[in-house]
């Protein structure tokens, strides 16, 4: 299901403290950085994703299948850091960045 535009504002305001979980370097999508965004996601829900990456065009291609792969939503994106939320199955309140 898609965001809203106001789900979307509600979640940038979350988003504004947090600090990058996940960092995407020069060797691109590998399993390793698959799995450690969807930990990061059950956990955190919504969470920054710092991507090392110079290419503009080859940063939005990363961004857009880092969604596709783990089915979370692109809230937003600015210059290196791109803020995706995931709803989780079973939230955790002592984790989730939504649930504080």
């Amino acid at each position: 299901m898609p965001l809203t535009a106001d789900r979307k504002k509600a979640l940038r305001t979350l988003g504004h403290n947090l600090k990058p979980v996940v960092t995407v370097a020069g060797k691109g999508l590998s399993e390793g950085v698959l799995e450690e965004l969807n930990r990061a996601l059950e956990d955190h829900e919504l969470i920054k994703v710092k991507l090392m990456v110079a290419d503009r065009e080859l940063r939005h291609q990363i961004i857009g299948e880092l969604c596709e792969k783990s089915g979370a939503e692109l809230v937003q994106e600015i210059g290196k850091i791109a803020l995706i939320y995931r709803a989780a199955e079973k939230p955790n309140a002592r984790l989730s960045n939504l649930l504080r």
